[in-house]
């Protein structure tokens, strides 16, 4: 179970002179095994820019798409650097992430000014998988928003520590952030609010609102398996970056909104959920044992 230290603090009090070492130190005095304290980007030596692109030229006469692109990464970085990149998820007017000559990488990579494809290319728009952020190398990273020439890495969360705890049968409440913050909590004498409390008044379910079966077939295994039908969202909007974050840093992979919101209550309160596609429910959707023969 990995477990973001700014999701931690956000559900409990922690003293701020405690460190991600600290908060593990605690659990493991709790009984907990915490196997290592990560830090997100912790490759990452030197200063990365919120940068606005300001002009994109594309440059044809190449084997592959290669744009030269003109970046205003503020007063601090030296105002509008000239940078080639060959990605092609971001326009003018975009928010980007920069890291200028002199930062050092993740895997000792180091940005430096070099002419190439006919310009002289200052600098580098990143993506997250050069950050070390995640495995998603599908273009460069695209912020929703952002000051030009302010630091990037608190927006996207480089610094962040991840406390990674190898959970064992007996402490199933571990995997998830309220039972580990429930364990701060206790271990540093301050109070704790169950999220999982917090509860909104919706309206009673309509009785068609559930259009397909749903249920256990062992009540042992499965005390309750429930479905409830959410609309009036777009299913294709982005999720926010703040949440991306999190579940990147937790270990999961951004798929969509209806699946990241899900996710994200998962490991915020331990409850397994999964969303799926209305349109695609065919038949009555049950908790059971799998038969011999049985596909997926």
């Amino acid at each position: 179970m990995r477990a973001p230290v700014s999701w931690l603090r956000e559900l409990i009090d922690i003293p701020v002179d405690q460190t991600g070492r600290d908060m593990a130190a605690r659990l493991i005095g709790a009984g907990l095994e915490v196997e290592t304290v990560e830090t997100i980007g912790g490759g990452v030596n030197g200063a990365l820019y919120v940068g606005k692109v300001l002009e994109i030229e594309e440059l044809t006469e190449f084997k592959k798409p290669i744009r030269w692109c003109q970046v205003d990464v503020g007063a601090a970085g030296g105002g509008v650097r000239g940078i080639i990149c060959g990605a092609r998820n971001f326009a003018v007017g975009d928010i980007v992430v920069v890291a200028l000559p002199g930062t050092v990488l993740p895997g000792g990579f180091e940005i430096a000014s070099r002419e190439t494809y006919g310009h002289l290319s200052d600098g580098m728009i990143c993506s997250e998988r050069e950050l070390a952020l995640s495995e998603e190398h599908d273009g460069i990273m695209v912020l929703p928003a952002g000051t030009v020439g302010a630091d990037a890495g608190p927006l996207i969360g480089v610094g962040e520590e991840v406390l990674d705890i190898a959970v064992t049968p007996d402490r199933g409440y571990a995997l998830s952030l309220r039972g580990i913050a429930r364990e701060l909590a206790i271990s540093y004498g301050v109070p704790f609010q169950d999220p999982g409390l917090n509860v909104a008044d919706l309206p009673a379910p309509a009785a068609d609102a559930v259009p397909a079966q749903c249920g256990s077939d062992d009540f042992a295994a499965c005390a309750l398996f429930t479905l409830r039908t959410i609309v009036g969202f777009d299913p294709k909007a982005a999720s926010p970056q703040w949440m991306k974050q999190r579940l990147t840093a937790a270990g999961m992979r951004p798929v969509s909104l209806a699946v990241d919101v899900t996710n994200y209550v998962m490991l915020e309160l331990g409850q397994p959920l999964h969303a799926f596609d209305l349109d695609k429910l065919n038949g009555p959707v049950r908790a059971g044992w799998a038969e011999p023969g049985s596909t997926l």
